[in-house]
């Protein structure tokens, strides 16, 4: 691994000391003391992952994030690192395009083990176009049977209904997003409907909105539009497979 390299940004130097001397363990690594001087070293050199901290002056993390993606200085996943650590500060942080999050203090264990994960995840992407999407499950009924032990049949179908509802919003969105290349939005629309999916067992959509919204961090926007519409057909297929399962009509 030490061919690999992580740009760590923190304006604090005691924490740089702190991740300097784990990641050093396995990483080469450089450190920026703020948002402007990743910025600066970004357009000087390239790195595996970025380990971004969100509090910073001159520039927080967020913006930071925003420069790398307007001005496509970095394919490389960023990991949000913040001590404001409550589930929904993890999900405004992912929902802005940070591919993980770890809170502080770090664990220096699931630090190293989220910085292999992104890493062999990035490098992997570029074999994702050669994927059959349709592979996977449309519905991982194990999704539906655990849902069940907690909820009527009633219930569970309006949830889904909800999901179809929002998810038909996200996709009008994508598509409008789409014809004004308001990349960085489509995105968190994209996250969105991926962490949706996921929970309520729509595996296609799960799998291919996730391939999708990291096609779309990493700048890859040459077949956008052809993914909106694959990504239209699989949602379709998902819809046309609950409506006639037996599952949901008991």
């Amino acid at each position: 691994m030490k061919n690999k390299k992580v740009l760590i940004v923190d304006d604090n130097a005691l924490n740089r000391r702190v991740f300097e001397n784990i990641i050093g363990q396995m990483y080469q690594f450089e450190s920026a003391e703020n948002g402007s001087h990743a910025i600066k070293k970004l357009k000087e050199n390239s790195y595996d992952l970025i380990l971004m901290d969100i509090q910073m002056p001159i520039i927080d993390g967020i913006n930071t994030l925003k420069t790398i993606g307007s001005d496509q200085l970095s394919n490389a996943p960023v990991i949000a690192v913040s001590a404001f650590a409550s589930k929904d500060d993890k999900d405004y942080f992912l929902s802005t395009g940070f591919d993980d999050f770890i809170p502080k203090p770090v664990k220096p264990k699931v630090l190293l083990e989220t910085i292999h994960r992104l890493i062999q995840q990035n490098e992997q992407g570029s074999n994702e176009s050669s994927i059959d999407w349709e592979t996977f499950e449309i519905l991982d009924d194990k999704v539906v049977k655990q849902l069940m032990k907690y909820n009527n049949i009633d219930n569970i179908n309006l949830v889904y209904e909800d999901f179809f509802e929002e998810s038909e919003r996200l996709l009008s969105d994508i598509e409008a997003l789409i014809r004004v290349e308001n990349f960085p939005e489509i995105g968190g629309k994209l996250h969105i409907l991926k962490g949706n999916s996921g929970t309520l067992g729509a595996m296609q959509l799960f799998k291919f909105s996730e391939s999708f919204e990291k096609n779309i961090k990493n700048s890859n926007f040459d077949t956008t539009f052809e993914e909106y519409l694959y990504l239209r057909k699989l949602y379709s297929s998902f819809k046309k497979h609950f409506q006639s399962n037996q599952l949901f009509h008991q």
